[in-house]
């Protein structure tokens, strides 16, 4: 099948893909409840806070940012990081392309593309660390799991998928977990588009040769990423309609973290000028 080329701002409509892609995504984890009682439609009223950081730097609430501190809102022993959607531009094969199968996606510098692309995504440096425990062994790093992560560009596109890079594969990558479980991407900070909070994807398998066959997929969530950085970056050359976008959407109306993101929100340090980092816990 070829791949489905869709607009740039698409992953808000995920129920384009039809009724049966729709009810497993809204009928998940509090969702439910949400669309029966009208709490969600409450709850966007409600801004996303800021803690007044000066516009040079910044350290936002979440998980830690390095390999050694990475550490989320503290969960009870055995919970796992919430189940979320792919969205429509998963590049795992589930719709459309099949990018995992391709050699050279095992790597940590996914600012470019690979194989027979060249491009490179232009934006503020990003370091992504994910640190992948193990619930079922009283949350000890799980060695040797693989992490998929992708994300949109600083213009809102997905590669791939969106016009003017569907020949493009940047900004994805997969990792093996190191001893301390932990994966780091170099990448740059995506852009906030249209009805979605700024985010980053990924998936996680038990093992390199999974992800590599696009197998036994252990758990697929998201990064929320958190307001004050993502205005500083926002401010700087290239990101011209992310502040935009993030000011008419938060944490609480945002379709995958308005139920709850106390485990999914990144904590970014760093500034615009010498790069960021956003490290996350990630129990399966």
């Amino acid at each position: 099948m070829p791949p489905h080329h869709l607009h740039d701002n698409d992953e808000l409509h995920d129920h384009d893909l039809g009724l049966s892609h729709d009810l497993p995504t809204l009928l998940n984890r509090r969702r439910a409840l949400g669309l029966l009682t009208g709490a969600g439609l409450a709850a966007a009223l409600a801004a996303c806070s800021s803690d007044g950081t000066s516009p040079a730097t910044t350290s936002s609430s979440g998980s830690a940012a390095s390999p050694t501190t990475a550490a989320s809102t503290t969960a009870a022993a055995g919970t796992e990081i919430p189940e979320e959607t792919a969205g429509p531009y998963p590049g795992d094969g589930s719709n459309g392309v099949n990018v995992l199968t391709e050699s050279g996606i095992v790597r940590s510098d996914i600012t470019g593309s690979f194989g027979t692309a060249s491009g490179v995504a232009a934006g503020v440096p990003l370091t992504i660390t994910l640190k992948v425990l193990d619930t079922a062994n009283g949350s000890a790093p799980l060695e040797g799991a693989a992490v998929y992560l992708w994300h949109c560009d600083q213009s809102g596109r997905y590669s791939l998928y969106s016009d003017g890079v569907t020949n493009e594969n940047y900004l994805r990558g997969v990792q093996a977990a190191a001893a301390d479980g932990t994966v780091t991407f170099t990448s740059i900070y995506p852009a906030a588009y249209s009805g979605r909070w700024p985010h980053i994807h990924f998936e996680v398998y038990p093992s390199l040769a999974d992800a590599t066959r696009a197998s036994g997929k252990l758990r697929t969530s998201q990064v929320a990423l958190p307001e004050k950085p993502s205005k500083l970056v926002y401010a700087t050359d290239g990101y011209d309609a992310s502040l935009g976008n993030l000011a008419q959407t938060s944490l609480q109306t945002d379709m995958v973290f308005g139920d709850g993101w106390s485990l999914q929100l990144g904590k970014v340090s760093g500034d615009v000028d010498t790069g960021m980092t956003v490290g996350l816990n990630v129990p399966v």
